[in-house]
């Protein structure tokens, strides 16, 4: 479904990715764990659109969509789940959700999507008038992704989904993850808990300085001696 072939992006002069090569297939988890600054997010803006790359080329369902506008690579079935989760405070749950699909015109089926939003994400049934800034961390998180499930994607980008949030809710935004893939979305999950995304993913790759040092099956990098040490805490 997506290929990322030798993409070099820069901040100005300072280079963030050095020739990132990856590959995910349709129906999968894959996820990207490094530490801070290894170029993760960085390579989730390039996909969206949001950074163009110096060198190489992004290829989605067998289209190039090198430096093709933010907003046509949602229409072509790319949502990106911000770090930080980026909602709109001063707006509404239910017009955070709308703003999901702003590229749609087919509202009945707008409708019956805002449902299914509902069935996953549960505690925002009924709070729709509420406004977003008001929501806990957990409840901002969900309707960040709720809003990006609205462009009906094919491919799922979620960069740091449990930042600051508690133990329990953590586990609970997993969850969720593992039911949004199995009802057909394939997820590119960006995670600093490389446990939890490990567990959760059926593929990995390790990012270093801008550079994927290591790929293979989620649960053989689980097993890594250098993954554990470096990013299990072991």
């Amino acid at each position: 479904m997506l290929t990322v072939e030798g993409i070099s992006t820069y901040y100005g002069n300072i280079q963030a990715l050095k020739e990132i090569n990856l590959k995910v297939e349709e129906g999968e988890i894959v996820t990207l764990i490094g530490s801070n600054g290894a170029g993760k997010t960085t390579t989730l803006l390039t996909i969206s659109g949001l950074l163009k790359p110096a060198r190489g080329r992004v290829t989605f369902c067998s289209r190039d969509i090198t430096g093709v506008p933010p907003h046509n690579i949602v229409k072509m079935g790319i949502s990106h789940v911000p770090e930080g989760r980026r909602i709109f405070p001063q707006m509404t749950l239910m017009e955070n959700l709308e703003m999901g699909a702003f590229s749609r015109t087919d509202k009945r089926e707008i409708k019956n999507d805002l449902e299914k939003v509902f069935h996953i994400f549960p505690q925002l049934k009924g709070r729709e008038k509420q406004l977003a800034g008001t929501l806990s961390g957990g409840e901002q998180q969900m309707l960040a992704m709720g809003r990006a499930l609205m462009s009906r994607p094919r491919l799922l980008l979620l960069d740091e989904p449990s930042m600051g949030l508690a133990p329990m809710i953590v586990k609970e935004i997993f969850q969720i993850i593992e039911e949004i893939n199995s009802q057909g979305t394939t997820i590119l999950l960006v995670e600093q808990n490389a446990q939890m995304a490990l567990k959760t993913a059926h593929k990995g790759y390790v990012l270093e300085t801008g550079r994927i040092v290591m790929q293979d099956n989620a649960s053989s990098l689980l097993e890594n001696d250098d993954v554990r040490k470096s990013y299990l805490g072991e």
